[in-house]
């Protein structure tokens, strides 16, 4: 893992309908409440069946139970510039990773890895909940706000103490 601050960061997961857009709302949320606002955040799936269509609705019930309105995001397919548009992307599941790995194009410097292994340094999936219930999307919300809390520590725990945003660590 790089130990520069990343300045913009892509969350993936396989339809961008379910985790990577929660991902993106609670990193978005976790740096905002930190007065961190000048960080890139997005999210996308690895297949384009949802392109265009709102996240799952119990992505956006969860999300809103806990002050995070994720209802405008749009899905979208990950496409080969955003390994040139983002120093981070970070995948949700192993199986998401090898894809991700696959379409990396040659020569961009995106420094890829899975969520919770960047962020926690704990090589953990986050579960795809699209087949389960409110209950296994409250799970995945759990999951994402460790790594994107232990992710904002990592990276701007010095910036939040210091009362101003460094570009390394």
């Amino acid at each position: 893992m790089s130990k520069t601050v990343p300045s913009s960061i892509l969350f993936i997961c396989a339809g961008n309908i379910c985790r990577s857009p929660l991902a993106e709302g609670v990193m978005r949320h976790v740096l905002d409440e930190r007065c961190i606002t000048h960080v890139a955040i997005d999210s996308a799936g690895l297949n384009g069946y949802h392109t265009g269509e709102r996240p799952d609705e119990r992505s956006i019930r969860v999300a809103a139970r806990h002050g995070i309105d994720i209802s405008g995001q749009r899905c979208r397919q990950l496409v080969s510039e955003d390994f040139r548009r983002f120093d981070l992307i970070l995948g949700m599941d192993r199986q998401n990773m090898r894809l991700i790995s696959a379409r990396k194009p040659q020569l961009v410097t995106a420094t890829l890895g899975l969520f919770t292994e960047v962020a926690q340094g704990r090589a953990v999936e986050i579960p795809d909940p699209y087949y389960g219930d409110i209950g296994d999307f409250e799970r995945v919300y759990r999951m994402v706000l460790a790594a994107s809390m232990a992710l904002a520590d990592q990276f701007w725990r010095e910036a939040e103490t210091s009362g101003q945003a460094s570009s390394t660590m």
